[in-house]
This record gives structure tokens, sequence and C-alpha cells, in this order.
């Protein structure tokens, strides 16, 4: 009965979480940074009791880029595969529509971000700083649309 109560208590979670689904970069709307990666299609998705991310797109170099990170929206790292800038991410849920995000490579953060969920759940917008190889703070925002 336990079991059956948390698989719909995460079926529930997921109907209701406006990041769950699959988000494409609207270029058009997006100011992303010169050298930025860029993340063609995000989704979010319940695998079990956890959230999976699987990003595909392409790195600074504009190289085919697959990134994977399965974990919960509670703050605390979880591993991430296939990104060259961090092995290890966190998100942390703030308020229905919003995630604020960090990458690691090593212990150290290399990358935060704020995901939002505009109210209408038809796009989202990510706006990711890191320090470029030169020192210099850089910024990116990445708008995406629900498909």
């Amino acid at each position: 009965m336990l079991v059956v109560s948390l698989a719909i208590a995460a079926v529930c979670f997921a109907a209701d979480d406006p990041m769950m689904g699959t988000w494409k970069l609207n270029e058009a709307k997006s100011k992303l940074a010169p050298g930025a990666p860029k993340n063609s299609t995000v989704t979010y998705e319940m695998v079990g009791d956890q959230i999976k991310v699987t990003v595909d797109g392409t790195d600074a170099e504009a190289k085919s880029a697959h990134t994977v990170w399965t974990g919960k929206f509670d703050g605390k790292d979880y591993a991430v595969t296939g990104d060259a800038m961090s092995d290890m991410r966190s998100y942390k849920k703030e308020g229905k529509d919003t995630l604020e995000m960090t990458n690691k490579k090593a212990g150290k953060v290399t990358v935060t971000g704020t995901v939002i969920v505009s109210a209408d759940g038809k796009t989202r917008t990510v706006t990711t700083t890191w320090t470029d190889a030169k020192g210099a703070k850089v910024t990116s925002t990445g708008v995406y649309d629900k498909s």
C-alpha cells in the first residue's frame, strides 16, 4: 500500500509541476552569450521518486552535446554526465515556478542559474552566469517553448 501511495504521489507531483515536459529553445527570444552552450531541447521527467533532466544541444565549440542529471529539487548535489563544465548539479525549488541551479566541477561552483516557468506554463526562461577563462562574468539567457 505504501509503495502504491508513493507512486501515486510521484505521478501527481509530475502532473502538477510546470517544469515537467519537453522544452525547445526559442533562439529568436534568447540572448545567448557568445561561446555559450546552446541547449536545443531540455526534457524533465519523473524516474521513480526522482527527476531526470536530459539536455541535447551543442557545447561552446558547437559540437554535439548530451547531458543527463537525475536527482531531486532539494538543493543537494547529484551527478551530471556529459557536461565538460560540471560533474555535479543541484536544483532547489523556489515556489512552484522557479528553480535555482548550481553546477560544480571537482567541488568548485562553475555555473549558477535560475529557471522560471511563465504563469501560463508555455515558456521557461533560463538565466545562467559563469566566469570565463579571462575572469570575466558571463550571463546568458535562453527562452524555451513547451512542446
